[in-house]
């Protein structure tokens, strides 16, 4: 299997845009902008990708999911980038599954499968996890809606799970429900009662995911689980680019190329999804604002500086702001300037 290239100590960021995210658009993102997106993550060092039928490998034919393309579709268009050091995988609901998608995942090369099921039916989910592991993939979970379990109850599905060969448990906080100190309980108790990684899934129903994301983290969870411009079902996720912007300032995921994510946004991802009549709720330029301290009242200046430059405006801005958070004037910003070039 392949391994999960982040460094020793630091936090695994894993996208789940192309599944979670297809919410908006129906169960499934069409073919170009999951290649244009597939593109934009593996790029831009995302370690860990989910992407597919909103429903989950299988739903398709099983579910009659067909507000999307096949799932021979979409692992076609995933083999050119196998290659680019992210782990791809698929979600796979435990009420539909079948062997053979686990058989046409490990043919796709697909480095996992990510069982879902309803905290409290960990039962249901344990051979699919079995054969996922037998077949030389990892295989994940996630505990949706894992607030229906206390958790000590949560902790006791985690240990059988384990038992049963599973690689990473997801805590999902489906309907965005929790608070930070319901996440902190959760997150804490799981990862004392396992010796896997402990991922954590934000909802943003009550504005919380971002907060809950950092109670997560703070509490011992090792990979935290997002989707660009908060792209999922319902209120969201947990924006991917906020999640990097805020744990950078924290030193950690740094293996990302936060500018680079930002570019792809702004000039790829957003013009494409205006004509599904999704909105950005956090532009690249308000959340840089957020991660230098930069007042917009600067912006214009700044946009003159980059474009007579030809370097990246979300860069430029940082780094000046870095310098000069009350008054930067064109003279640092071009000094600055030069040196991105």
């Amino acid at each position: 299997m392949k391994e999960i290239t982040v460094p020793n100590g630091d936090v695994t960021l894993m996208d789940c845009t192309l599944r979670d995210g297809a919410n908006v658009v129906g169960k499934g993102f069409n073919a170009e902008l999951t290649d244009m997106m597939l593109d934009g993550l593996t790029a831009n060092h995302v370690p860990i990708i989910e992407f597919g039928n909103a429903g989950g490998i299988g739903a398709y034919e099983v579910a009659g999911f067909t507000a999307a393309e096949t799932d021979e579709t979409y692992l076609d268009i995933a083999q050119k980038y196998l290659d680019r050091g992210s782990l791809l995988g698929m979600f796979l609901n435990a009420k539909r599954y079948r062997q053979k998608n686990v058989d046409i995942a490990k043919e796709k090369g697909l480095s996992f499968l990510r069982v879902g099921a309803d905290a409290g039916d960990a039962d249901i989910a344990v051979p699919a996890v079995r054969d996922i592991r037998a077949a030389g993939l990892y295989p994940f979970y996630s505990a949706m809606k894992a607030y229906l379990l206390s958790a000590d109850a949560l902790a006791e599905e985690g240990k059988k799970l384990e038992a049963a060969g599973l690689a990473q448990i997801t805590i999902m906080d489906s309907a965005g429900t929790m608070l930070p100190d319901e996440v902190k309980e959760y997150t804490e108790k799981l990862v004392k009662a396992v010796s896997i990684p402990v991922a954590f899934h934000c909802h943003n129903n009550l504005g919380l995911s971002a907060a809950n994301a950092v109670a997560a983290y703070e509490n011992g969870a090792a990979i935290l689980d997002c989707g660009l411009m908060g792209m999922a079902r319902s209120a969201g996720n947990l924006a991917t680019e906020i999640c990097v912007a805020i744990m950078q300032r924290k030193n950690k995921m740094k293996y990302v190329d936060l500018y680079g994510l930002l570019e792809f946004i702004e000039t790829r991802l957003q013009p494409a999804m205006e004509k599904f009549n999704y909105h950005n709720p956090v532009t690249p330029l308000d959340l840089t604002l957020g991660i230098s301290g930069c007042h917009s009242s600067f912006v214009k200046k700044f946009e003159g500086v980059a474009k007579a430059k030809n370097v990246n405006l979300f860069q430029l801005i940082t780094e000046v702001s870095a310098q000069n958070k009350k008054n930067p004037d064109e003279a640092l910003m071009e000094k600055i300037a030069e040196t991105l070039k």
